[in-house]
């Protein structure tokens, strides 16, 4: 399924910095940034509940936000992209390193 991970943290105290940086780096390992503080993952269920108990671990939730919009696997027609950021279909496109 895909799910879409948005997170504000912040930077007004001194572990902030740190924080957002440990956010980013765990989401970055599940997806693909397709906005600074946003990211699209493909996950299974069991990949999504760990995300979410990782990421929750990681915010403070006096200060930060987290969001997860669960697309499904019929997502596809909800999602249209304008601008210059290019983002690639994980199912679609071939991706080398």
């Amino acid at each position: 399924m895909l799910v879409v991970v948005a997170y504000d943290v912040s930077l007004a105290d001194k572990n902030g910095v740190r924080r957002l940086r440990r956010v980013a780096k765990k989401c970055e390992a599940y997806g693909q940034r397709v906005q600074n503080s946003v990211f699209e993952c493909y996950l299974d269920y069991d990949n999504y509940v760990k995300l979410k108990v990782e990421l929750l671990a990681l915010i403070d939730q006096k200060v930060d936000s987290l969001k997860f919009y669960q697309l499904g696997k019929n997502y596809a027609n909800k999602i249209e992209t304008f601008g210059a950021k290019q983002v690639f279909d994980l199912h679609k496109d071939t991706l080398i390193f």
